[in-house]
C-alpha cells in the first residue's frame, strides 16, 4: 500500500477535472473503473465532493428562490449522507485487508480511519482546483493574486503532509502497529425512526 494515497490523489484529480468538462452539478457521472474495484469507490467518492462543492456555491447565491435553495438543501442533505455511506465502504474494504494481521501487544489506536482521512484528501483535491482558478483569474488585483497563491500553497502542503500520513498510517496496519478499526458514524438526522422531528410527525 505503499503509493496508495499516491494513486489516491490521481483518481480524485481526474474525477476533478472530468467534472469540470460540462461544470454541471446534474452531469452523469461517468466512473472509468471497474464496479466494485476501490478505484471505482475512490472516483465516486471525489465526484460527490466536486458535485456538492458547487450545490454549497449554488445554495450561496443572495438571489436563488426560496424554494429552489430547499430543493439544494435537501440534496446537500442527501449527498452529506452518500459520502458517509461511502467512507464506511471504504473501510470496510481496508478493515477486510488488513483482517489477517494480528496487532502487536502496543498496537495504537488513530484517531480516525484510513477513509476518513481519504476523504479529507478528496476534498483537498476539489479545493486545489479551485484555489487554482482562482490564481489564474486576470480580474483580480495584485494584492488578491498575491493572497490567493499563499492558500494555494498551504493546501498543496497540506496535501503532502496528509498523502505522506495516510500512507504511513497504512503501513503502521500492515505491521501490526496499530489497530484496525471501522469507525461508524451512526446518522441521526436522516433517519425517521432517530430523528425526533421525523418521527414525531409520523405519529
Amino acid at each position: 500500500m505503499k503509493d496508495f494515497a499516491t494513486r489516491c490523489n490521481k483518481i480524485f484529480s481526474q474525477a476533478v477535472v472530468d467534472y469540470h468538462i460540462n461544470d454541471n452539478v446534474d452531469t452523469p457521472i461517468n466512473n472509468h473503473f471497474e464496479p466494485q474495484t476501490i478505484e471505482n469507490l475512490l472516483y465516486l467518492k471525489c465526484w460527490i465532493d466536486t458535485v456538492q462543492w458547487h450545490l454549497e456555491d449554488i445554495i450561496r447565491d443572495p438571489q436563488i428562490d426560496p424554494v429552489e435553495a430547499l430543493a439544494i438543501k435537501r440534496r446537500i442533505d442527501k449527498s452529506n449522507q452518500d459520502r458517509t455511506d461511502l467512507v464506511e465502504r471504504i473501510d470496510s474494504y481496508f478493515y477486510e485487508k488488513y483482517s489477517t494481521i494480528q496487532p502487536q501487544a502496543n498496537a495504537k489506536i488513530n484517531t480516525e480511519s484510513p477513509a476518513w482521512a481519504i476523504d479529507r484528501l478528496s476534498i483537498l483535491n476539489v479545493k486545489i482546483y479551485h484555489m487554482q482558478v482562482e490564481v489564474d483569474r486576470k480580474d483580480v488585483s495584485a494584492e488578491q493574486h498575491d493572497s490567493v497563491v499563499k492558500k494555494l500553497n498551504v493546501l498543496l502542503e497540506q496535501q503532502v503532509d496528509l498523502t505522506t500520513s495516510i500512507t504511513q498510517l497504512l503501513d503502521d496496519y500492515a505491521k501490526g502497529e496499530r489497530v484496525m478499526k471501522v469507525y461508524k458514524q451512526m446518522k441521526m438526522y436522516n433517519d425517521p425512526a432517530l430523528n425526533p422531528v421525523l418521527y414525531q410527525n409520523q405519529k
